[in-house]
């Protein structure tokens, strides 16, 4: 069966002027990875209520988060010439377009939709599929490879109970 990586995006809210915050990825073989990333001088959009769903505020980020092309070189070296996997592909692309353009680099790997992967079965399974991997799993945080992790679990089980797997 292919199992896929997996990634995940926090950012600073939604819409014009949103920018990431944190990027999280789990792979197949169990490794994950999560950075904190630091707002570029010009990314200043904040939403409170984005910050009260993910528990990071900015000056955690200014601490605590890593540049834009500390991180892109990170992505590159790690997920070089796959397919990766999220949920939200049309704000993960954007964002992830934002750091990678940050940082004047170029993604080694190519972001797609997790819907991709998934069969009809899966699609009409999913969110009683993901509920019960979220109790399963008992993620206290919402981060982004915690989420990557679940999203990735959710798959796997949704795969198992319809019996199918899609290449």
């Amino acid at each position: 069966m292919i199992q896929p990586a997996i990634i995940d995006i926090e950012a600073s809210g939604f819409g014009r002027g949103s920018y990431p915050i944190e990027i999280g990825y789990y792979l197949p073989n169990g490794q994950a990875y999560c950075t904190l990333i630091t707002p570029e001088t010009a990314w200043t959009h904040w939403d409170k209520s984005a910050e009260r769903v993910h528990g990071i505020c900015r000056d955690i980020l200014l601490a605590k988060g890593k540049p834009a092309v500390e991180v892109c070189l990170e992505l590159n070296r790690q997920l070089r010439g796959q397919f990766i996997y999220c949920d939200a592909w049309s704000y993960d692309y954007v964002w992830l377009s934002k750091l990678f353009d940050a940082a004047n680099l170029v993604p080694t790997f190519t972001l797609k939709d997790i819907r991709e992967l998934l069969s009809e079965c899966e699609k009409n399974l999913w969110q009683t599929t993901r509920a019960a991997v979220e109790l399963r799993l008992q993620l206290r945080r919402h981060r982004a490879s915690s989420d990557a992790r679940m999203l990735f679990e959710t798959l796997l089980e949704a795969r198992q109970r319809c019996g199918s797997e899609k290449p």
